[in-house]
């Protein structure tokens, strides 16, 4: 029997004709989805006239029985069929109404996507890190939290040193601690101690990272700031090593014809010590406001290892010696670029970062 066929024996029988023709008139007068689901609730629901024609076919003659639940059922099918169709039509309907609303003018320029970059600091620790990687150092880390005895006792540093005072040192206290005083590490040497302890010499490390010291902020200087040590341990390592170090650093980091000078220090992990100084590419050497009349600008510290940093790791200082340099990176990226205050490389204002 043909589709037409049931449809016309559907609409004949006295019981279902009703419900065919309630229904596709309700279907014709749907607008939305909302009417849909309406109609699928009154038409196909537990409580529905179909439903409960079809749950009354046992009480019907075998003969009734089969020719209602075969109407029936084909009937339920064409409801079910019809709201899917019906539905479809809608959506699409609805679909280009929201399209026609909502047009897009494909001959308008584009919009510019603004990329991030990498941030100033990072950049400079990258690049610190080529220049030395290019000389055949490799890099290393360590933990920001540690304890006196790399950050200090290890480095020489006496217990009447000011640098370990409360006021000057991030101390942690936590409970239970019996390995001694825990802190937040002052400078990134420590890092050159736990190496030296697991590998022997030759040793050529920089170790890049944050560092923590009791410093109110101002235009040079901050609580939190980035350092970069380095470390070089071997046969015959003589001072000399350490000035043509750093020279070619400087010039590779600074230009070419920049000029370096070091000047005679105190650190109580390196023996002789120095400041290293790079001439003022702003006045280049004569003097000015920025290098403060000197013609110099201050860019790290370094010296010759103490031997008694040997005793601690075990090194022999008749055998090896070797040479230390720390510096600042806010300093470098101050120095290089004319950045007038080191807060401003964490305050995140995109006017300063997206200049470089």
């Amino acid at each position: 029997m043909s589709v037409d066929e049931l449809l016309d024996e559907v609409a004949a029988d006295p019981e279902l004709s009703g419900i065919y023709d309630e229904a596709r008139a309700a279907l014709e007068k749907a607008g939305d989805s909302a009417a849909l689901e309406d109609i699928r609730v009154a038409f196909l629901g537990r409580k529905s006239k179909l439903s409960s024609l079809l749950q009354g076919i046992k009480e019907l003659s075998p003969q009734e029985r089969r020719r209602v639940g075969r109407l029936g059922n084909y009937l339920k099918g064409w409801l079910e069929s019809s709201l899917e169709e019906r539905g479809r039509t809608l959506r699409q309907r609805e679909m280009e109404k929201t399209l026609a609303k909502e047009q897009v003018d494909v001959f308008l320029p584009g919009r510019l996507i603004s990329y991030g970059t990498r941030h100033l600091l990072s950049r400079i620790i990258e690049e610190i890190e080529d220049i030395f990687i290019g000389m055949g150092y490799r890099v290393v880390e360590g933990p920001e939290v540690e304890l006196d005895y790399y950050n200090f006792e290890a480095l020489n540093t006496p217990d009447w040193h000011p640098s370990k005072s409360p006021s000057d040192t991030f101390y942690l206290g936590i409970p239970g601690n019996d390995q001694g005083d825990v802190l937040l590490r002052t400078h990134t040497s420590p890092v050159q101690i736990r190496v030296m302890e697991t590998t022997p010499p030759p040793l050529y490390v920089i170790a890049p990272g944050k560092a923590f010291r009791r410093d109110v902020p101002d235009a040079t200087h901050s609580p939190m700031f980035h350092q970069v040590e380095g470390l070089a341990v071997d046969e015959g390592i003589s001072l000399g090593d350490l000035k043509g170090t750093l020279e070619h650093f400087a010039k590779r980091m600074f230009g070419a014809e920049r000029r370096v000078r070091f000047r005679p220090h105190f650190f109580p992990f390196t023996e002789p010590s120095a400041e290293v100084d790079v001439s003022c590419n702003i006045c280049d050497g004569k003097g000015c406001r920025v290098c403060k009349g000197t013609g110099w600008l201050e860019i790290l510290g370094a010296g010759m290892v103490d031997p008694n940093v040997f005793a601690y790791v075990e090194y022999d200082p008749e055998e090896i010696s070797g040479f230390a340099f720390g510096m600042g990176v806010e300093r470098i990226a101050l120095l290089k670029y004319g950045v007038p205050d080191i807060r401003c490389f964490f305050d995140n204002d995109l006017r300063l970062l997206r200049q470089y």
